[in-house]
């Protein structure tokens, strides 16, 4: 069956380049702010955390920005291969 009818017409997507250009800002951005949120965060609020409760947040503060940055590679590879070769 074709699929092209679910697409949105090519006038209204971003090119290739474009698109990989914006994402790849995108995480750059994502990972400064993360980063500076993650250290306001583990030098305030976790200090005061019990010991396994630090643990918990230095995981998730550590690993915590690959959903987001994910999201963002499946949106940035979006489009890129043609349908003959899936």
């Amino acid at each position: 069956m074709d699929d092209r009818a679910s697409r949105p017409p090519d006038h209204l997507t971003l090119p290739p380049r474009l698109r990989k250009l914006i994402g790849t800002c995108l995480i750059i951005l994502l990972v400064i702010v993360w980063a500076l949120g993650a250290m306001a965060l583990a030098q305030g609020r976790v200090t005061t955390l019990p010991a396994f409760w630090q643990f918990v947040a230095y995981v998730v503060l550590g690993i915590g920005w690959v959903v987001p940055a994910a999201l963002l590679i499946r949106w940035m590879q979006k489009g890129d291969r043609k349908p003959e070769t899936l």
